[in-house]
């Protein structure tokens, strides 16, 4: 029997682009256009990864307006 590993979706604070925008429901580009627009924070922790909050993102592009 193999050890099957489980990652709760709810816990998970960091997202790679592909994975965030599975998330939103949106296409890939379309999260790299709000990263190039500045509505959402993205940090690269290496040459070729790059990651983002999804507390911020939810904050950033879902927050209420008064």
């Amino acid at each position: 029997m193999s050890k099957i590993e489980y990652v709760d979706i709810q816990t998970k604070k960091m997202y790679r682009a592909k994975e965030l925008a599975e998330y939103l429901g949106v296409g890939l580009s379309t999260i790299w256009l709000y990263a190039k627009q500045k509505k959402i924070t993205a940090y690269k922790i290496s040459d070729k990864v790059t990651v983002f909050n999804i507390d911020e993102v939810e904050i950033a592009l879902f927050r209420k307006v008064a």
